[in-house]
């Protein structure tokens, strides 16, 4: 089932048992972040939470850990809550199949309710702002879908952006927003700026559930995020143009924010506690100007807690991942298998392939670290052979235990490039990285001694159909 808003999801996720309406009074800081960081906990069936009695507020109501759980991801891409994590990266790489579908545009989006415009925009009076942290340097926007387009080629719809950063709120109408160098944001900036110019940006919040999903996914630059969620969603992914900036929109979000990143102009953003599990300090990040905001009627605000892993970003941030890497390497190496980058947003990533020589498994690792996704993330990448399951970390531990030869198998490569917030570079941006081959050596590489490998018994199989059924 397709979902045109966040509305119809939350509906059914009460409907599934998976959301969970806090109907007690609540203070606005600590409790609804400290319910969302203690909502993972639950498992892998973790319901979203849903209040709307918070003290000190007239009406609010705020959504959280809406994706996290890998019950309520299944859900969001229309499948039976009971379906495994494997099985949702598999079926996500058999949609990616229908990549590219066109989007639907439609009139009369619900945001389009209310607006403000101006000197009367006053962020405070549409949103229940709330800290996350203790250590937050302000309040934030950090599940809000921004929409951008390059000012070099703005009628190439497929160098349109949709993608989600953190933002800062810094004032009524002013905002701070981080565009990771690697993100495709930064170029339509940089490529704004180097003309002189403002670059005009649309920041939706409480948006369908594949609509986050899309916006989180490392996409090559000039692919359209829009065309995914269609391919994700079985449907046309509904989108309409923002009045202001004449950007496209999602036509089922709660809020759209209008605006531009100002050229040239940057201001102290952070701390914020970030999904690395460490706050990151405060730098020098980019100034949005709100020129306008819609709003539904007593509009939904969709917030996403982020803390030391698992919390919701890390279910967000996973199959999204694993996936277009899984792509773009099985282009130019079939003999890859699968791939894993569900761990800390892909600062991880193993990958099963098959060799075609000696040394093949280290030329997969270094491809993996110029995917636009390891561009800023990937700092340690583990391959392993084809028949060990890279989500089966038993599997994985077995491979680097028996596979792994420090003497020839560690790949440091010095000084590449790393989103900032990763906390183990020494200087911010740059950090060495670590491929690992845990791989059995293949000719001419004669390393080792494995030539008599123990495998499953042929009927193991039968007897695990059987066990199942007994313990049931």
């Amino acid at each position: 089932m397709a979902y045109d808003d966040l509305r119809g999801f939350l509906q059914a996720l009460d409907e599934e048992g998976q959301l969970v309406r806090i109907t007690d009074e609540v203070m606005p800081e600590p409790d609804i972040a400290a319910a969302a960081n203690a909502a993972p906990r639950l498992g892998d069936a973790a319901p979203a939470l849903y209040f709307d009695n918070v003290y000190g507020f007239n009406g609010a109501r705020i959504a959280m850990n809406v994706h996290g759980s890998w019950a309520n991801h299944a859900l969001a891409l229309g499948l039976p809550k009971q379906t495994g994590t494997k099985e949702q990266v598999e079926e996500f790489i058999r949609r990616w199949d229908a990549f590219p579908i066109p989007p639907e545009w439609r009139d009369d989006a619900p945001w389009a309710q209310n607006s403000v415009e101006g000197e009367d925009v006053n962020i405070f009076d549409v949103l229940p702002l709330i800290r996350l942290n203790d250590g937050d340097g302000g309040f934030y926007l950090d599940k809000a879908a921004v929409i951008s387009r390059d000012p070099d080629d703005p009628g190439n719809s497929g160098k349109q952006n949709v993608g989600v950063y953190r933002i800062e709120v810094k004032g009524k109408r002013k905002l701070a927003l981080q565009p990771v160098p690697m993100h495709d944001i930064a170029q339509h900036l940089r490529n704004a700026e180097e003309k002189g110019e403002d670059l005009p940006i649309a920041i939706t919040l409480g948006n369908d559930p594949v609509i986050s999903i899309v916006a989180a996914t490392p996409m090559e630059y000039d692919q359209n995020e829009y065309e995914l969620a269609g391919a994700l969603r079985g449907a046309p992914a509904p989108v309409t143009k923002a009045p202001h900036t004449g950007l496209p929109v999602p036509w089922g979000s709660e809020v759209v924010i209008e605006g531009v990143i100002e050229g040239r102009k940057r201001e102290i953003e952070g701390p914020f506690g970030e999904f690395t599990g460490h706050y990151s300090g405060g730098r020098k990040m980019t100034v949005v100007r709100i020129d306008r905001i819609s709003y539904r009627t007593d509009p939904i605000f969709e917030h996403l807690y982020l803390g030391m892993p698992w919390t919701e970003i890390d279910y967000l941030m996973a199959a999204n991942t694993c996936v277009p890497l899984y792509e773009q390497l099985k282009r130019e190496f079939p003999e890859v298998q699968a791939v894993n980058a569900m761990y800390t947003h892909g600062l991880v990533v193993i990958v099963s392939t098959g060799k075609r020589y000696g040394g093949f498994a280290k030329a997969v690792g270094m491809r993996v670290l110029t995917t636009p996704h390891g561009l800023g993330y990937a700092a340690t990448v583990i391959v392993v052979d084809e028949d060990v399951d890279p989500f089966n970390l038993p599997q994985v531990m077995w491979a680097l235990s028996t596979k792994m030869n420090p003497s020839g198998d560690l790949i440091t490569l010095p000084n590449l490039s790393v989103l900032e917030l990763a906390p183990q570079a020494i200087t911010p941006g740059i950090t060495d990285k670590l491929i690992i081959d845990a791989t059995t050596p293949a000719s001419p590489d004669g390393r080792g001694n494995y030539g008599n490998p123990v495998r499953d018994l042929p009927e193991a199989d039968e007897w695990l159909t059987k066990l199942r059924h007994l313990v049931k």
